[in-house]
């Protein structure tokens, strides 16, 4: 713990000499920020999806540095400093696991979460509907299943799970009837109920839905570029071959990633 703390400690002070001495650093603000900070992010979930853990600590260390510079701009308006924003995220961690800082008992996860949820309701400064708290600008596909996770922790939820299938069916019914029309408008709706139902399964059978498509864009991409490699070798154009002769090479790159 000692070691962890003089560590932190450096880094502050690293920090106060750059947005001293830095041209570059000086300069920043949180809107100048924000954009790195978003890709940071990023990274950070390509090496855990890579499984890199020199990448993840390393990731980790760029996204502590972003809290860090955040907290130094603020101080020097007197808006907040670092230790305010350590000492509001150990009392929020205290406050919402009253099973563990408290006497409330609970069974399992779903319980825990549950009561986070009514809880964050509670707070002062804290949502004051189930769905407030969801970021504006969070991607479709991960919000989609945030809301849904959220309204579960309240209760709005299938009983039985199987029985999202059902509704996956019917939007899937719904959009082929709009189809068929050839309302544009009405194939982009339907297309999003589908979606939000898929993510809904996902959620149900605990897949993350993210995790899960972006592990397909990974597999798509490297059969892709097996095809065309291949391709290349062969002095082949993609362009000039038919669907038929693609697929052969297709299904060998499918057989390279068989177990």
């Amino acid at each position: 713990m000692e070691q962890a703390a003089n560590s932190f400690v450096k880094l502050l002070g690293i920090m106060d000499e750059l947005r001293e001495k830095c041209p570059w650093d000086r300069e920043q603000t949180f809107d100048t920020i924000r954009n790195l900070t978003i890709e940071e992010t990023y990274e950070l979930t390509d090496a855990i999806m890579e499984k890199d853990i020199d990448g993840i600590k390393k990731e980790l260390g760029d996204l502590l540095l972003h809290i860090v510079f955040y907290s130094k701009i603020a101080s020097e308006t007197k808006l907040f400093n670092i230790t305010d924003v350590i000492d509001g995220i150990s009392q929020k961690l205290i406050t919402r696991h009253p099973h563990v800082f408290g006497t409330t008992e609970v069974n399992n996860s779903n319980d825990v979460i549950k009561n986070w949820e009514q809880i964050k309701l509670t707070e002062k400064d804290g949502n004051k509907t189930v769905l407030s708290g969801v970021p504006k600008t969070l991607s479709a596909l991960i919000k989609a299943n945030r809301i849904q996770e959220k309204v579960r922790a309240v209760g709005f939820d299938w009983e039985v799970r199987t029985q999202v299938w059902d509704k996956v069916q019917e939007e899937l019914e719904e959009l082929k009837v709009e189809i068929d029309k050839g309302n544009d408008d009405r194939i982009e709706a339907e297309f999003g109920d589908l979606f939000f139902s898929l993510v809904n399964a996902a959620r149900l059978y605990n897949i993350d839905p993210e995790t899960a498509l972006e592990r397909t864009n990974k597999k798509f991409m490297k059969r892709f570029g097996y095809l065309e490699s291949k391709t290349i070798k062969e002095g082949r154009s993609l362009k000039t071959m038919t669907l038929d002769e693609m697929n052969v090479i297709w299904e060998e790159a499918k057989a390279f990633d068989k177990p």
